[in-house]
């Protein structure tokens, strides 16, 4: 495979050059670059198969940088520091990314992900992930099995998990299924004002109608989720904090 390195940092690719060669990979670096500008004329001049994309660049970034070669074909794997956002935007987009300073083992396993995509497969994943790194706060986009569902977080009441899956149900009445855990949306969905009174649930505060001291939620749709007992107090905290600011 024909690739390049886009980083702005030599020291990176130098290290990214001397493991691609320990490994006896079928991957041939044709160019290295630093920003975006240079980046663009070397893919368009060498049409790469594969490149290894630096997130943040001296002149801008890698997505500026895919819209601008947008016509070429070519595979990516993303390189990032350890930046939470950045990070965020590529797990959602399910993308394949090597974190700095680059592990032999996960350049193997890199390498072999992104062989099992097609570029039209991968691009859809990284649109998901520019989606999020353009920071649409009041939405989360999932993968579902045959599609990628944009919900509004406003909109969702609350999920449920059974068995790895994770269902969300939204104030519409739609529903959607995908194959993850509640764990992996824990975090986004915390600071989108929801709270875990249970295991398997995760609700929107704004949906709650009253609250049992028996330790159930009643959602204004009419269903009732359940509140552990070793989550009861942090969710009364939050429950009465949400109404009574």
């Amino acid at each position: 495979m024909q690739s390049i390195i886009i980083e702005d940092k030599a020291y990176i690719r130098k290290g990214l050059l001397n493991l691609l060669e320990l490994i006896e990979t079928d991957v041939k670096v044709v160019g290295e670059c630093e920003s975006v500008k240079e980046a663009v004329v070397v893919a368009n001049a060498c049409k790469p198969e594969l490149i290894f994309l630096d997130i943040n660049l001296t002149d801008g970034n890698a997505f500026e940088f895919l819209e601008q070669t947008e016509h070429l074909k070519f595979k990516v794997i993303f390189i990032t520091a350890y930046e939470e956002f950045a990070l965020k935007a590529l797990k959602m987009g399910a993308v394949d990314y090597l974190l700095k300073p680059v592990d032999v083992e996960e350049l193997k396993i890199a390498l072999h992900k992104v062989k099992q995509f097609s570029v039209s497969e991968q691009k859809q994943k990284i649109n998901v992930a520019k989606k999020v790194w353009q920071n649409q706060d009041d939405k989360l986009i999932l993968s579902l099995q045959d599609s990628f569902q944009v919900v509004d977080l406003n909109e969702l009441m609350f999920c449920e998990s059974d068995k790895g899956y994770t269902t969300f149900y939204c104030n519409d009445g739609k529903k959607h299924l995908v194959s993850k855990t509640l764990k992996e949306f824990e975090e986004r969905l915390t600071d989108a004002n929801f709270t875990r009174p249970h295991q398997s649930f995760m609700v929107n505060l704004k949906y709650i109608d009253k609250y049992d001291k028996s330790g159930v939620i009643h959602l204004k749709n009419g269903k009732k989720i359940p509140v552990s007992s070793r989550k009861k107090e942090q969710f009364v905290t939050a429950f009465l904090s949400k109404n009574t600011d």
